[in-house]
């Protein structure tokens, strides 16, 4: 039997014994997707409320944190931002940015002794500090990097 056809079948299977689990009811991705979500930290209108609702208020400065972003982001719709955390332990990386109308970004949870590393592509409306925060241990770091932008991404 031709190997493309027997991994079609394969595929079409697999994907039969989900549509029927789905339609049972025995899936529930809505609960999936939802059971990390922080609406309230999400929704705040600045950088004090969104940590605030992360319970990462008043964290230390760290040489430990690299955030790597573009000095200048020609457009603010795309900036590439990459978290590098050496701190032992990390268990979450949220990056902030600070002029944007709902500052928070991105809140990435690490678990199992995972890397303390995350790549994303952010919005920013404005000239302003990229800020990540780091929790690990029970304690709270941080560490920032100003971008310019030249032409805005949220609405500019």
């Amino acid at each position: 039997m031709n190997n493309d056809r027997r991994n079609i079948l394969k595929g079409a299977g697999a994907a039969s014994v989900v549509t029927v689990a789905a339609a049972a009811g025995l899936l529930k991705p809505g609960t999936v997707w939802a059971a990390g979500w922080n609406k309230a930290a999400f929704e705040a209108k600045d950088m004090a409320g969104a940590l605030s609702s992360e319970g990462a208020s008043g964290g230390a400065d760290s040489g430990q944190i690299t955030v790597k972003a573009p000095d200048i982001a020609e457009n603010g719709a795309v900036v590439p931002v990459e978290v590098i955390s050496a701190i032992p332990g990390t268990e979450h990386i949220i990056i902030l940015a600070e002029k944007n109308g709902f500052p928070l970004i991105a809140d990435f949870g690490l678990q199992n002794g995972a890397e303390g590393y995350v790549s994303t592509r952010i919005k920013m409306g404005a000239t302003s500090n990229v800020v990540a925060v780091v929790k690990a241990g029970g304690k709270v770091y941080k560490a920032a990097k100003e971008v310019k932008v030249t032409i805005g991404g949220c609405g500019g």
